[in-house]
């Protein structure tokens, strides 16, 4: 498994930007896919986006397209998730986590994004 640690979280004003790193030990970064996750106060953990193995691909949930942009850097073994025109709605817990044959399997500890109105 490949270990997750995410960085980059904290308080900002609607409207505004923050990004998020999310950094990878082990030798095997680039046979995983990524993904965000992001779970607000007394609501379930909700997918935000994704990115193939090669950075070829990236997927995102519909509120977030247009505003967030996940990108990747196989030989530094990180994944960024780079958030513009915050809204509120976006505060949550972040994670990344990497997905395997058997799904997302290995996951970071997580990183506070706060929003204010």
């Amino acid at each position: 498994q490949v270990q997750l640690v995410e960085s980059g979280g904290g308080l900002v004003q609607a409207g505004g930007s923050l990004r998020l790193s999310c950094a990878a030990s082990g030798r095997t970064f680039s046979s995983y896919g990524l993904g965000w996750f992001r779970q607000a106060p007394g609501k379930e953990r909700e997918f935000v986006g994704g990115i193939s193995r090669n950075g070829d691909n990236m997927y995102y949930e519909d509120s977030v397209k247009g505003r967030f942009t996940i990108s990747r850097d196989n030989a530094k073994s990180t994944v960024d998730l780079q958030m513009n025109s915050l809204e509120p709605e976006d505060t949550a817990i972040y994670y990344c986590a990497a997905c395997s044959a058997t799904g997302f399997a290995s996951w970071g500890q997580g990183t506070q994004v706060t929003v204010s109105s």
